[in-house]
């Protein structure tokens, strides 16, 4: 493999591509379209705004909104400010919002259209709205920076205002704090859901995302004749180091994708000729039948990416022969460990279909135990990960980090999986208390933690359950208060008001108490098997 470039950072990589190819289009939205030499400048500004509000090196900066160029500029001007990103789902709410700004200490938050799924007019300046009343005293945010649609109000600029104070730091300057960032310097805290019900902040460095994600991208073969729509949030680790940071890397151009539909992304593909298509394999079937419902040009794809994910070997046969696609990849990675195995060129269907294909070079994997001991070929045990895309650790929370990272660098993921004899791994199973929707990861606890936050619950247990739609969703059995009673429809549309999208229950069960273990915890267990009895008695009434 070609070994990454000399950059050891992402503002020394932005300038050095842009210095070498500077009219290499990156970006495309609509007829829009950004060069490598148009991103730098307007990141320099950005950055040159952020030190202008006192943004130093190592800072946090929070963004919040959807997939679009704002975001791509933004996130580049705080990385050439020398301060750290922390990036917020638009899908959050304001207690989740919160959450993350407070934990990470950050400095400034950037907001964009779609942030929190509401109007931008309603985020927050410091001192007013919804985030000051989770937000205390002392969190240490300074300035909220909105779309420049939003209506001024005290404690907030607009996107341009915030270019307008940049013209008080010299270019000079803003190059020399560009230059100043090291390869260890934190580049990024990423959330992940974690199983105590408290998100924790994952803590990844420059050097390491840089060459995690050229690697990456050297196996995909994504090159600059690659049109790739970024449809994963650009707050999720796929979508920001796998789609905006990897487009940038290989002089790709990205497509930013603010909300996915089975349609429009027919019509992008069509239209906009596009040639690598990265999501779950649900996104790959709706394309298939797509195209058995129309006819519609997907001549132009040539790389399909999956992860981490059982591919029926039907659906890549059916990639290959009707669509015409060179590659189907599988793949696996995890936000404490970025890539951690990937399938190859000349797998055959099978290791694609059932495995994550060999570690990447530079990473160690293992399959233990539960003494630690290595299992045998063939055999399941839980995943152990080595090597330079570990995590730092867990932001501000050096005892977690201790749980999963061990004294010997090994990062215990959680996941159980199966290594074969040629070294390709599968994901079979999981150790933590986590299920999937639609690609993201939930924590039932998490959840709990805010449906709790109701009101009218005294208990609440969580489960995952498979869904034909979303692959699994969540099923809450809650315990009334004593005297109060659970309106499931309000319950229902109050977690969809605080909280993510794809962390709220699919369905609610009242029940009068819990079932619990011989120790005296709630038996998960019982409850997903109840919960998955449930489901497929009614699929059967349905049927």
């Amino acid at each position: 493999m070609e070994p990454v470039p000399d950059w050891g950072t992402i503002p020394r990589m932005l300038r050095d591509q842009a210095a070498r190819h500077p009219g290499a289009t990156v970006l495309a939205d609509g007829a829009d379209r950004t060069s490598l030499a148009e991103l730098l400048e307007a990141a320099t500004r950005v950055a040159r705004g952020l030190m202008a509000l006192g943004v130093g090196p190592g800072d946090r900066v929070a963004l919040w909104g959807v997939n679009d160029p704002s975001w791509v500029v933004h996130a580049f001007g705080v990385w050439c400010a020398g301060a750290v990103l922390v990036p917020l789902s638009s899908r959050a709410k304001g207690l989740e919002a919160a959450a993350m700004i407070r934990r990470t200490a950050a400095r400034v938050l950037i907001t964009g259209e779609g942030a929190g799924r509401t109007a931008p007019a309603d985020l927050l300046p410091p001192g007013t709205g919804l985030l000051a009343d989770l937000l205390p005293p002392g969190t240490g945010l300074l300035h909220v920076v909105v779309p420049a649609s939003t209506p001024p109000g005290p404690g907030r600029l607009t996107a341009s205002e915030l270019l307008e104070r940049g013209e008080q730091v010299a270019p000079d300057a803003a190059e020399e704090r560009a230059l100043a960032v090291r390869p260890e310097d934190l580049c990024e805290i990423m959330s992940t859901s974690g199983t105590t019900g408290t998100p924790k902040g994952v803590m990844l460095d420059h050097a390491q995302v840089l060459r995690g994600y050229w690697d990456w991208a050297e196996i995909v073969t994504l090159g600059e004749d690659d049109r790739y729509p970024v449809i994963a949030p650009f707050s999720h680790g796929f979508g920001l180091n796998a789609g905006l940071l990897a487009c940038v890397l290989r002089r790709a151009t990205m497509m930013p994708i603010r909300a996915f539909t089975p349609d429009g992304l027919m019509e992008l593909i069509s239209s906009g000729r596009i040639s690598v298509l990265a999501g779950p394999p649900t996104l790959f079937h709706r394309l298939l039948d797509e195209l058995d419902r129309r006819a519609c040009d997907v001549s132009s794809l040539r790389v399909a990416i999956c992860g981490a994910a059982a591919v029926p070997p039907s659906l890549i046969t059916r990639l290959v022969e009707q669509v015409g696609m060179e590659r189907v990849i599988n793949a696996y990675g995890l936000m404490e460990g970025t890539v951690v195995s990937m399938t190859r060129a000349g797998d055959p269907v099978g290791v694609v279909a059932a495995t994550t294909g060999r570690a990447v070079p530079g990473i160690e994997v293992r399959v233990v135990d539960d003494e630690g001991k290595d299992v045998a070929p063939g055999e399941r045990g839980e995943i152990l990960q080595r090597g330079y895309g570990v995590m730092r650790g867990y932001w501000d929370e050096p005892d977690r980090t201790a749980e999963v990272v061990d004294r010997d660098g090994w990062l215990h993921t959680g996941d159980v999986g199966v290594l074969d004899a040629a070294g390709n791994l599968a994901i079979v199973d999981r150790k933590k208390d986590l299920y999937i929707v639609n690609g993201f990861n939930v924590s039932p606890a998490e959840v709990e933690s805010l449906l709790l936050r109701q009101g009218s619950l005294a208990q609440a247990a969580v489960v995952g359950v498979p869904d034909t739609v979303s692959g699994e969703s969540g099923c809450a059995y809650v315990v009334p208060r004593p005297g109060a009673e659970v309106d499931v429809e309000a319950l229902l549309a109050w977690a969809g008001e605080n909280m993510s999208n794809y962390k709220v229950p699919r369905r609610v069960v009242v029940v009068e108490a819990l079932p619990a273990n011989a120790n005296g915890k709630i038996d998960k267990a019982a409850l997903r098997a109840r919960a998955t009895r449930d489901a497929l008695d009614g699929e059967k009434r349905l049927s």
